[in-house]
């Protein structure tokens, strides 16, 4: 059942993570929202989860892993099923920033539970977020094929889900906190020099995903993708590849170091992205788009796998995991404030503002680095 558990919490939270970028066309036509506006709402889903992964990660250490799972859970459900009854800007922002308390409190509760299951942890944190995966694809896919584009039929959708998973969590035994939790600790793991490269690396990172989740489909309807086409490719290119990838990678890792798996989808993130960016024919776009997800796949989870088996961050770790993701979210805020800047009112200018995603894919090589020289 705890196997069970972590799966459909880290299914769910990819469902969110897909769902900004999947109604964002319909929502900005209603409202007509500027790409600026777009970014403002991903700006506040942004502070959801920067401020979630901040508490969350103390509350599990303090009173076991279920109190975060139910917390995000509950938000979630909450704010999707709220989303079809929005106003206009105002209330949409309000909705997805409350989405990402609740994505930010699940993410954290559900590293932390498969964390609790022994074994390889890179292993299993790839093996569980596969549904991450799973779930990414499940939302633009269903949203372009099953509800036809139908944003406020999607929110209710992926609303009932989380409410049927808050509900199986709430039924399932976990196991309780084993320490209680001082703010010393926290102390002792800022003070590292180890954890804020893996912050940097996943500030970068989330920039990066979050980037193609929110960005990708408008930046192809600008090149003359049809909508249809350009969500397919984000749910049957991009959410498939990152699946696809964290099953392949789990034989590699043990063979292979957690930190030479980062470094080598950091240098194909890099080349991937630029190939995406440059391509307007659909074929082509789409091979690329899942080569970047095959790419981005182990990194998250893994960055997370050695938070988490770091040997002193031992007495702590959903805390260290979750003040890393804190710097994670801090990435997603960054960089769609940025991407929306550059783009302004025009939706062609979107291309300039994605190569953001290749240079910060390039740094994540050059922190990389540093880790290895760090960790041997």
């Amino acid at each position: 059942m705890l196997i069970v558990a972590a799966i459909l919490a880290i299914f769910v939270y990819g469902m969110i993570a897909a769902m900004l970028g999947t109604i964002l066309p319909e929502f900005s036509q209603r409202f007509n929202l500027s790409p600026k506006q777009n970014g403002n709402i991903a700006l506040a889903q942004a502070l959801g989860l920067i401020a979630a992964s901040i508490y969350t990660g103390p509350l599990i250490d303090s009173q076991g892993t279920k109190a975060g799972l139910l917390l995000g859970l509950g938000l979630s459900a909450l704010a999707l099923l709220l989303l079809p009854r929005s106003k206009g800007y105002g209330s949409v922002m309000l909705y997805l920033l409350l989405l990402g308390l609740g994505g930010g409190s699940i993410v954290t509760g559900a590293f932390a539970l498969a964390g609790s299951m022994g074994g390889n942890t890179a292993r299993v944190f790839n093996l569980v977020n596969l549904f991450f995966g799973l779930g990414g694809m499940a939302t633009p896919f269903i949203a372009a094929n099953l509800f036809k584009r139908n944003a406020v039929a999607l929110c209710y959708f992926a609303g009932t889900v989380a409410a049927a998973t808050f509900v199986l969590h709430a039924a399932t035994r976990m196991p309780p906190a084993t320490i209680g939790f001082h703010l010393s600790q926290a102390g002792t793991v800022i003070a590292s020099p180890v954890f804020w490269l893996l912050a940097a690396m996943l500030f970068l990172y989330v920039s990066c995903e979050v980037g193609v989740w929110n960005w990708m489909a408008r930046h192809l309807i600008a090149q003359g993708i049809s909508e249809g086409k350009a969500l397919n490719i984000l749910s049957l290119g991009f959410a498939l590849g990152m699946t696809l990838g964290r099953v392949a990678v789990v034989p590699i890792l043990g063979p292979v170091s957690p930190q030479m798996v980062t470094l080598g989808a950091a240098v194909a993130m890099i080349v991937t992205l630029l190939i995406a960016l440059r391509s307007k024919q659909p074929a082509v776009a789409g091979i690329a788009v899942f080569c970047a997800g095959l790419a981005m796949a182990p990194v998250f989870p893994t960055v997370n796998a050695i938070a988490n088996a770091y040997g002193p961050f031992a007495e702590v770790k959903a805390t260290a995991m979750g003040l890393c993701q804190t710097f994670g979210w801090t990435g997603l805020a960054v960089s769609s404030g940025i991407i929306g800047a550059v783009a302004g009112g025009d939706p062609k200018r979107l291309k300039t503002a994605l190569l953001i995603l290749p240079l910060f894919a390039a740094l994540i090589v050059v922190a990389n680095l540093v880790l290895l020289g760090l960790l041997k």
